[in-house]
């Protein structure tokens, strides 16, 4: 388990306090819409921090060829008809260029600035040229407007109930997913970041925005600078 993180609940719990069933679970959402009208058809997707492959599945089903990257052997064993790779996004090297590398799960907003910096020198040195780096942020009002909840249509109630500040602009995040027949916790850290921090983060790995895809600006598109 990473440091500050912890997960409850029945089931394998991965390093950052996931529980696999949980995601196994889970509705796919828009995430396939937003990459399906950012990238070119087709393209081959490096997929950072796939999970079970609940997006990974949505994208193989219109067209794209995904490699799905997870530091978690038990959500990888869920994957079906993509190429896995089972390690740390901030160590990994291929040696191979995308034409579309994905980091969504707000994880650029993981609480350690050199994971953080580590996870983005990953997207620099695996995007094509003339590639897309795809990134989710976290809404603005994400550590504020707390607690709160949200009953999906599949059945599921998500709970953000705090964020609690641990130092250095970092706060420890807890929600609690509870389904008719069992729930599920996850106590993370996150660090918010303001536009101007975000794409002072992205300059520093050698990427620029290209543009937001989105009104609320979290879903964003990223570029090599200078491309």
């Amino acid at each position: 388990m990473r440091e500050g993180y912890e997960g409850t609940g029945p089931g394998a719990i991965t390093p950052d306090g996931c529980a696999v069933e949980h995601y196994a679970r889970l509705p796919v959402g828009t995430e396939p819409d937003v990459v399906s009208a950012a990238v070119p058809a087709g393209a081959h997707i490096l997929e950072l921090g796939s999970g079970v492959g609940r997006v990974t599945h949505a994208l193989l089903e219109r067209g794209f060829t995904v490699t799905a990257v997870d530091e978690s052997p038990d959500m990888l064993e869920r994957v079906r008809g993509a190429r896995t790779i089972c390690s740390p996004i901030e160590d990994l090297d291929l040696g191979e260029t995308f034409d579309v590398v994905m980091l969504a799960s707000f994880l650029v907003h993981t609480g350690d600035v050199e994971v953080r910096r580590g996870m983005l020198r990953t997207c620099a040195r695996h995007v094509a040229k003339d590639g897309y780096v795809l990134i989710q942020r976290e809404g603005e009002d994400y550590h504020t407007d707390l607690p709160r909840e949200r009953v999906d249509p599949s059945g599921y109630t998500v709970r953000i109930l705090s964020a609690v500040p641990v130092g250095d602009g970092v706060n420890s995040v807890r929600a609690e997913y509870v389904y008719p027949d069992v729930a599920w916790t996850q106590t993370f850290l996150s660090r918010p970041l303001t536009k101007e921090q975000f794409e002072e983060a992205l300059s520093e790995a050698g990427l620029r925005v290209d543009r937001y895809l989105t009104e609320d600006r979290i879903w964003v598109r990223a570029v090599r600078a200078g491309e």
